[in-house]
């Protein structure tokens, strides 16, 4: 499958300026998207899906043990990525949320959604700190468009992020622990992958 290149690549692939348009939602939570922000898109997705040791998961749901429903891995900290453009858009988000998260990002987990039927359940990344403080997770989407759904915890209307190839969203404020989100599967939907950048210590 073929994507049309950020028209902002350059020979230098310098990320695009990062200037995402901040949506607040309730209880403290609030979502920044931009569209097209990692340059160099195409290339850094084939390097993804040739160069990522993706691996299958299993998990107990209920009184059995069922396949994951996509394909993952995880960078922790100071791990090389797998394209010099991720480690530049690591970088990038680290500087410029700074003044609000008081840290970098430092790991970067991935997520290999190989069609339509691959998917992920509603839930926040509530292990480690974010169960208990604010924090922030951002997300490059690669590849096929995809939804990212949020609703708030305890019931309340749901919205929907459709990201496109390059794509980016941050997720902040009590975000993790006052909302939950969800990528529903999908009737006809080419391979994504997503790279979430992630401070220390939340998952």
């Amino acid at each position: 499958m073929e994507f049309q290149s950020t028209l902002f690549a350059t020979e230098s692939a310098a990320p695009v300026p990062l200037r995402p348009e901040r949506r607040p939602l309730a209880h403290g939570a609030w979502v920044d998207v931009q569209r097209g922000w990692l340059a160099d898109a195409d290339e850094v997705f084939a390097t993804m899906l040739r160069a990522v040791p993706w691996r299958a998961e299993r998990r107990q749901m209920y009184d059995r043990v069922v396949d994951v429903p996509r394909l993952v891995h995880q960078y922790g900290a100071g791990a090389a990525l797998p394209h010099p453009m991720l480690e530049r858009a690591r970088d990038e988000l680290s500087a410029h949320y700074l003044p609000e998260l008081g840290e970098p990002f430092v790991s970067a987990g991935c997520c290999y959604y190989r069609d339509g039927r691959d998917s992920v359940a509603w839930h926040g990344d509530t292990f480690g700190r974010g169960r208990h403080q604010d924090t922030m997770v951002a997300i490059v989407s690669l590849g096929d468009p995809r939804r990212l759904v949020l609703r708030p915890r305890g019931g309340g209307s749901s919205i929907a992020v459709p990201l496109g190839h390059g794509d980016l969203v941050v997720m902040g404020g009590s975000c993790q622990r006052t909302w939950e989100h969800a990528v529903p599967k999908q009737a006809a939907a080419g391979p994504r992958v997503s790279v979430q950048f992630r401070p220390r210590h939340v998952w």
